[in-house]
């Protein structure tokens, strides 16, 4: 009979009674329960560093706050800053083990963040972990504080950090198109509305067109961003401040402003503030933004792409691998098809965020764990996505010039750039002629004497017909 051995462990006690921890655990008792009652996603704390080194910042300008009111010990307030900081460098992150969705309007994550900092905080004034009536995660870590103004602002920077990552990974995904762009001007093909010819283009411009699309979601990002920066510390409870004392909201803001470098500012309700969440409402809107975007290039650049020889062909995608498991020689753009799902799952979780807004009862949000999670999880795919379809696809994609040139010189809608010289009229009857026939518009405008080669050759020059132009073109009819 195999013998275990036990692990040791540590006796803690909250209001439903006693339970043992692991004694390596920083993590106490109700984050135990949190673990124990919360097993519902895999979607977990420690996976989002940008959320739990916002719950450390919210600490640490929490502990200086209190500090300056006398309300902490200067022993107390060095190692909790200790502890705070030590998570800021990546440490310990291994003990946030809840699950991001969560009932109790964020409680677990909170005295999760409590817990680890308030254990650590104990080894550092040197005693053992559990001594609580040294450096208490209620009394001391959460001085002045509810989960109700803490774990929003927590939110509110981990976001922020988000923001910060997800323009940076945006712009390289633009500049990628930009260059594109430049490398294609001088391609010129054919454009299409409603999946039917147009008018001539040139290829760069449809690249630039992509960049330029996703260049304007950058300033719709930055400006739902700033909500992040106004915060409701100092409420705590519902609003009204009770358990703070006189000054503590601002001592507090002041200091978050300076631990991070950015102008955070305190609401100016606390009451309104503490039940609204229209903040992360209106990010994941922005994102969905994005997303939508994403998925119409994606669409665009699985289309013109589309063969080898029997699409439309007009550029190659990398071919990054086999595409079938019974037809040889396929590949499939995978590449644009990922991004297209992560864009699906992005509108999917802003529809969640949206609807979790509007649960807002009386003076909280009890579904913000759900808001959050939706938030961190659309801004990582959507960076994810953003690489990949840069380095795997954008980068390294060639164009098929003869093939595009090959769709301006048959296509009929070469005979728009001749409206303004022979009129629509007669450019209709080129275009009617040209379909039942077979013939080419440029053939039939010479067969029929409407213009002299010399004028038809200018006014169908590419660079002609991709930009206004003013031509003294008389026509022969």
């Amino acid at each position: 009979m195999e013998i275990t051995e036990s692990k040791p462990t540590r006796t803690e006690s909250d209001l439903l009674g006693s339970r043992e921890i692991p004694e390596q655990a920083l993590y106490g008792v109700q984050t135990l329960r949190g673990i124990e009652n919360f097993r519902i996603s895999k979607f977990h704390l420690n996976e989002y560093p940008d959320f739990i080194n916002g719950l450390a910042i919210t600490k640490m300008g929490a502990a200086v706050a209190n500090s300056k009111l006398g309300l902490l010990t200067e022993q107390q307030t060095e190692a909790i800053l200790s502890a705070c900081k030590e998570i800021l460098d990546g440490k310990h992150h291994d003990q946030f083990p809840v699950d991001m969705i969560q009932g109790g309007a964020g409680t677990t994550t909170n005295m999760n963040a409590n817990e680890v900092i308030a254990n650590r905080a104990l080894e550092i004034m040197g005693h053992r972990r559990g001594e609580y009536q040294f450096c208490s995660p209620n009394d001391h870590v959460n001085r002045s504080q509810s989960t109700n103004d803490a774990y929003p602002t927590a939110i509110h920077i981990g976001m922020y950090f988000t923001h910060k990552k997800l323009v940076e990974h945006f712009e390289q995904l633009i500049a990628s198109f930009r260059r594109k762009a430049e490398e294609f001007k001088h391609v010129v093909k054919m454009g299409r509305t409603q999946l039917e010819d147009a008018v001539p283009m040139t290829l760069g411009q449809t690249f630039n067109g992509f960049a330029s699309i996703l260049q304007n979601e950058i300033r719709n990002l930055e400006f739902a961003a700033e909500e992040f920066l106004t915060v409701n510390m100092g409420a705590t409870a519902i609003g009204t401040g009770i358990t703070s004392e006189p000054g503590y909201a601002d001592l507090c803001v002041k200091a978050l402003s300076e631990i991070t470098g950015w102008n955070i500012v305190l609401s100016d309700d606390l009451v309104g503030a503490t039940s609204d969440t229209s903040c992360l409402v209106g990010y994941s809107s922005a994102m969905r933004r994005v997303a939508v975007k994403m998925n119409k290039i994606c669409n665009d650049l699985r289309l013109l792409a589309s063969g080898p020889r029997c699409g439309l062909g007009e550029f190659n995608l990398p071919p990054m691998q086999p595409g079938s498991s019974i037809m040889p020689g396929k590949v499939n753009p995978v590449i644009p098809e990922v991004m297209n799902q992560i864009s699906y799952k992005v509108i999917g979780n802003d529809l969640c965020v949206a609807m979790s807004g509007e649960a807002a009862q009386m003076e909280l949000n009890a579904m913000e764990p759900v808001m959050a999670q939706c938030c961190f999880e659309s801004a990582e795919l959507l960076m994810n996505g953003f690489d990949t379809l840069r380095t795997l696809c954008v980068d390294g994609i060639t164009a098929n010039e003869e093939t595009c040139r090959r769709y301006v010189h048959d296509s009929i809608g070469v005979v728009t750039a001749l409206n303004p010289v022979i009129g629509y009229k007669n450019s209709t009857k080129i275009a009617k002629e040209a379909l039942e026939t077979g013939k080419g518009v440029y053939d039939l405008v010479l067969e029929h004497n409407i213009l002299s080669k010399e004028d038809l050759d200018t006014i169908l020059k590419p660079e002609n017909m991709i930009k206004p132009v003013k031509l003294d073109i008389k026509p022969n009819i």
